[in-house]
């Protein structure tokens, strides 16, 4: 706790930045969490500081589960007005638990319904779908004459003993988001006895989403278990990454926003609220994922991923919701001997 608490103020000191703090002490000052990846932040926190010039904004980043896990630790005494990124499965877990503002805001019903709330009262809006996928060095696999998995269960043959990285679901929405699509989708006796078999070819679990695509980028393992976005990006920088999405589908999460309950600035929140279901917004979240909730925003052709839609599984996100904490504390207690350290 004292290592997630560490990381949470060291990236509210790297995003206070974008929201030109140097200002007049009796200034509005609004606090947002976020688990977004490094270049959206940028891109909205700039967004909303040209939205919002008479506010301090601070940014607060960090992993999905450090997110969701301050936020209820805070319920008391919150430490920020809202949440712009997180996934829903974490918000519903946070609306359960009371935290959340009731609030839907202006341009909602322009959205894709299944972007929406969809549990009354409406307390957050989806920005966007992440998917966990496949990245693998094509430069290894060409060396070592390795076929491309196209199946969740090629990973647990013995050819990729040691080779693969997975983002661990404790700390990473990415990684629980492949643990609960598998036990969706295959059943949890057969979803389990999966992971038994992976976790003997998995060389480490790794915090972010994003690391596991990153690792392979720098060719440290042949198989990362990661972030589509992030796969993305490497591969736009010329890193020697395929992308695959298994062709028996694929577990995944909608990015979402909201208002803390118990802001101090209710007002300037749901500015940003109805700011972040407009066209320009999505535009910022179309620049790295493939699926956004405004229907009108054109993919760029370096982010759109193949497939995307067509594989992806049928999950509920409430179930991911409810089920978290039983999910996880069995995930740690079966396999979180290979987690890198924190």
């Amino acid at each position: 706790m004292i290592n997630q608490t560490f990381r949470l103020a060291t990236w509210a000191l790297v995003f206070t930045m974008f929201a030109g703090w140097a200002q007049s002490p009796d200034q509005p000052k609004l606090t947002i969490y976020t688990a977004s990846q490094k270049e959206q932040v940028a891109a909205t926190a700039d967004a909303v500081a040209r939205l919002l010039p008479e506010a301090k904004i601070e940014w607060v980043r960090a992993s999905t589960g450090i997110i969701t896990d301050r936020v209820i630790a805070e319920r008391d005494h919150p430490k920020a007005d809202m949440i712009v990124g997180l996934s829903a499965s974490s918000m519903l877990v946070l609306k359960k638990a009371g935290l959340l503002e009731a609030y839907r805001p202006e341009g909602a019903e322009e959205l894709r319904s299944s972007f929406l709330d969809p549990v009354q009262p409406y307390s957050f809006t989806g920005m966007d779908v992440y998917f966990p996928v496949i990245c693998l060095n094509i430069e290894q696999a060409r060396r070592d004459r390795i076929s491309s998995p196209t199946l969740w269960r090629d990973l647990t043959d013995a050819t990729f003993k040691g080779r693969i990285v997975m983002a661990h679901p404790g700390s990473s929405g990415t990684g629980y988001g492949l643990v609960a699509g598998w036990l969706q989708s295959m059943g949890e006796e057969a979803a389990w006895a999966f992971m038994d078999a992976l976790h003997a070819n998995v060389a480490v679990y790794l915090h972010t989403g994003s690391a596991p695509c990153l690792d392979v980028a720098r060719g440290e393992h042949l198989i990362g278990l990661g972030l589509d976005m992030r796969a993305a990006a490497e591969r736009a920088r010329g890193a020697p990454i395929e992308t695959i999405v298994p062709l028996d589908r694929v577990g995944w999460d909608l990015e979402t926003f909201g208002i803390i309950k118990g802001t101090s600035q209710p007002a300037l929140a749901r500015r940003i609220a109805d700011w972040a279901t407009t066209a320009e917004a999505n535009g910022i979240y179309a620049q790295s994922y493939s699926i956004v909730a405004h229907p009108r925003v054109q993919i760029p052709p370096s982010i759109a991923l193949s497939h995307a839609e067509t594989r992806m599984a049928k999950v509920s996100l409430l179930w991911m919701a409810e089920n978290r904490e039983r999910i996880i504390a069995e995930w740690t207690r079966r396999y979180d001997a290979k987690a890198a350290p924190q």
